[in-house]
């Protein structure tokens, strides 16, 4: 066992792939409910954040192509272990930090599963300069003034009634031919 990996509360946009020593059929089986919460000693996993998959069939885009391209991880972080994710066979584990719902979590992986890396997402950047322009101010728009306000209330109204009662008379009209 590497030790125990702590995941604090609140994390975001973090990826930790596992190497899975293990067949096949053992990897497949960690997919079940609950299989992998167990082994990775975590009280409850949301599995729509997990992905085990074995690295043969990522093809020509391998490990790292799919980190960047597919999960959005910096090419930067990825050259620097670039060798050790060529090397990879077998079957691999990759978790977001989702999968552990905000709340914090202490993993005591078993034997056969091992930190390949750990890698941060690409963060939207949200600042923007404030905006400046008139119109953006909240209660910007020219005022009505009371008068005209009802006015134009009134015939919309009128309008509204109009339609309405026509209605109803050629409904009368198609009951009465």
């Amino acid at each position: 066992m590497d030790g125990v990996i702590h995941i604090p509360a609140g994390e975001r946009g973090v990826i930790r792939l596992f190497e899975l020593a293990m067949r096949p059929e053992q990897a497949a089986f960690l997919k079940e409910p609950g299989a992998l919460a167990q082994v990775l000693g975590a009280e409850t996993l949301d599995m729509e954040q997990v992905e085990i998959f074995p690295v043969s069939d990522l093809e020509d885009i391998g490990l790292t192509g799919y980190l960047t391209e597919g999960c959005g991880v910096p090419r930067a972080q990825v050259e620097e272990d670039r060798e050790v994710l060529q090397a990879q066979e077998g079957h691999v584990l990759l978790i977001r930090s989702r999968a552990f719902d905000g709340k914090e979590t202490r993993l005591t992986p078993a034997d056969q599963i091992k930190l390949i890396g750990t890698y941060g997402e690409r963060q939207t950047n949200w600042s923007a300069p404030p905006e400046t322009a008139e119109s953006a101010k909240p209660h910007s728009a020219p005022k009505l003034p009371p008068r005209a306000a009802r006015a134009q209330s009134r015939r919309i109204g009128a309008v509204l009634f109009t339609v309405v009662m026509l209605l109803i008379a050629l409904l009368i009209w198609v009951l009465v031919s």
